[in-house]
């Protein structure tokens, strides 16, 4: 309780005590009863209500969070040029009043869910898109007065800014922001610069009234069911497009694999037969050469063949039995003539 408050009670308790007392005074006096005494203190509680009541009157208490505009018959418009600033201020009783004004920051609130904003049920506002769908919109707005602009601003609309200012502004300019989009913008890449646009616009709308915005909040976009139901619908279409796109990737991968497996099978086939043919080759060579070396080896030493079929016979054979119509493989060398026996 400040100061000025304080002053006020005394003179409502000033003035209830001038009645008892002028009560008391009717009492003894229609009873023939001295009352003297009863009219001095009569007397001094009137001179001390009328005191109180005049200081109570000029006597004004404005908070720091507060601007006072003086309504005054002295002034011309009746009212005073410049606001009362925080403080204990004097004006002069009875002639002059204040209308006190709060300078803090104050929401206003328009929503679907009835409770939330300072109108009950439903107070969205019903929007068109550019290319005609009815959106929802749930917004705030934070605003305040204009510290500097308290005068014009009670002339104007005195304490009807909320309803005659904040609520149609905002609404306009939302409505006015929401056209100029399409639907599928307003939920993806836009909706952030749809809220840079109403903020802009409703800024200059509310300082053209001596209202300050502090910030615009768009708070939730609703669709209108129908609307609601096709953005459900095509959202199952594109999972199960992307599903099914998932399917022929995998499918894809699969086939590819095995057909880097069989490649692979068919690439260790080729190396594992060009491997073999290699060494088949490689071991063809050898042959030959080895052949080759035969073949020098009986040309310089034309018995090296008959000492080597000799050198196969068991090594103390005398006698060879052999058909009398062959003609001998090899030229036997010249054995003793009882070591030859020729059978007919």
């Amino acid at each position: 309780m400040n100061i000025a408050e304080f002053v006020g009670l005394f003179s409502g308790a000033a003035w209830l005590a001038f009645f008892a007392v002028l009560a008391a005074f009717g009492v003894r006096a229609s009873r023939n009863q001295p009352a003297k005494g009863l009219g001095t203190v009569l007397v001094i509680v009137l001179v001390a209500a009328i005191g109180l009541s005049v200081v109570s009157a000029g006597l004004v208490f404005v908070a720091p969070e507060e601007r006072g505009v003086v309504l005054s018959a002295f002034s011309e418009g009746g009212v005073r040029q410049e606001a009362i600033q925080p403080g204990l201020r004097w004006v002069i009783p009875f002639a002059e009043t204040v209308k006190v004004y709060s300078i803090s920051r104050q929401t206003y609130t328009m929503s679907t869910v009835g409770g939330e904003g300072q109108i009950v049920g439903d107070d969205s506002i019903q929007a068109r898109t550019s290319d005609g769908q009815i959106v929802y919109i749930d917004a705030s707005v934070i605003y305040q007065v204009n510290a500097a602009e308290v005068i014009p601003l009670h002339i104007n609309w005195q304490g009807r800014y909320e309803d005659g200012v904040v609520r149609p502004q905002s609404r306009g300019a939302i409505r006015d922001s929401v056209s100029q989009f399409g639907v599928e913008e307003l939920v993806s890449s836009k909706r952030a610069e749809m809220e840079v646009m109403i903020t802009s616009t409703l800024e200059k709308s509310l300082a053209s009234n001596n209202l300050v915005l502090v910030d615009f909040v768009l708070r939730n976009v609703r669709f209108s069911d129908e609307y609601a139901a096709a953005v459900e619908q095509k959202q199952v279409a594109e999972q199960q497009a992307q599903q099914a796109k998932f399917v022929v990737e995998q499918r894809r991968q699969e086939a590819e694999q095995a057909r880097q497996v069989a490649q692979g099978s068919a690439d260790a086939a080729v190396i594992a037969a060009q491997g073999a043919a290699q060494a088949r080759l490689i071991e063809a060579e050898a042959e030959a050469k080895a052949l080759d070396l035969i073949a020098n080896a009986l040309a310089e030493n034309p018995n090296l063949l008959t000492y080597q079929y000799i050198t196969k016979l068991a090594p103390n054979i005398q006698v060879m039995l052999v058909p009398n119509d062959n003609p001998y493989l090899l030229p036997l060398p010249n054995l003793p003539a009882q070591s030859i026996t020729t059978v007919e």
